[in-house]
């Protein structure tokens, strides 16, 4: 029903047009919400809020398997991924919009793997992300072409020790979403692209209070039209469904392939 899913937070309901709600199941339950699906500059899009549409899930409770099983159930072979993140270079200000590259992932007690009994399936994650999807929002709009993103569990954010540490990595922005997201739509054969919106300065990097749960909403709230307008041009821009890329064959020579 839809070539392009979209992961992100309830304000983009208002994306699509002639939207219906699609009830399903996964063999890991129930997705974040059931997905919408429309219509979006002619091309069908499904949309699911990751936190759920009253931000019900945290980070390290979202049901990251069941959200992109449902969207490849749906026909989805693209997928988008905005986030909110902290900054962890001084000139990644907030609103700025970031095209990770590269992830480290921190987090512990997700699920982390569609493959965690049978069969045991291995897949390559050296480039994580989608080639083809991250050249068309690099190619659509004033963003940063490439940086690392380091995925901590969260909920909390991070001490001034944990900021400095991951700054001295040479790593750009911390969220707390982006993995495993990332390798179970690897895992699915989906294309997966990060959009990580900069909402603040994290604790390491500049003096004061440290980051708050009211500043990262409202400053992700402030970019938010410029996020929609983004996706829009990215979504008239991706391939067709039958467009190849390398990303269909992440399962190709494992035993999910036989």
């Amino acid at each position: 029903m839809a070539d392009i899913g979209v992961i992100g937070g309830s304000g983009f309901y208002s994306f699509l047009t002639d939207a219906e709600t699609i009830e399903l199941d996964t063999p890991f339950g129930a997705p974040s919400e059931p997905p919408v699906v429309g219509d979006l500059n002619g091309r069908q899009v499904a949309f699911i809020p990751r936190h759920g549409a009253d931000h019900r899930f945290p980070p390290h409770r979202v049901n990251y398997r069941a959200n992109l099983w449902a969207l490849r159930e749906l026909g989805v072979s693209q997928v988008l991924g905005p986030c909110a993140v902290g900054s962890l270079k001084p000139e990644l200000t907030p609103g700025t919009f970031v095209v990770p590259d590269q992830y480290v992932d921190r987090t512990w007690g997700r699920g982390h793997t569609v493959y965690d009994v049978h069969p045991v399936v291995h897949t390559a994650a050296a480039d994580p992300y989608c080639p083809v999807g991250r050249d068309t929002v690099i190619a659509s709009g004033n963003v940063v072409p490439n940086g690392t993103m380091v995925v901590i569990n969260g909920p909390r954010f991070s001490t001034r020790a944990e900021s400095q540490w991951h700054a001295a990595q040479g790593w750009s922005v911390v969220g707390m979403t982006g993995a495993p997201e990332a390798a179970i739509a690897r895992e699915l054969a989906l294309c997966y692209t990060s959009i990580a919106v900069v909402t603040d300065h994290d604790a390491g990097v500049e003096t004061g209070g440290g980051v708050t749960q009211a500043e990262v909403f409202e400053a992700f709230k402030h970019s938010i039209e410029r996020l929609q307008d983004l996706l829009k041009d990215v979504i008239s821009q991706l391939p067709k469904p039958d467009a190849d890329c390398s990303c269909h064959h992440a399962l190709d020579g494992t035993a999910a392939a036989r």
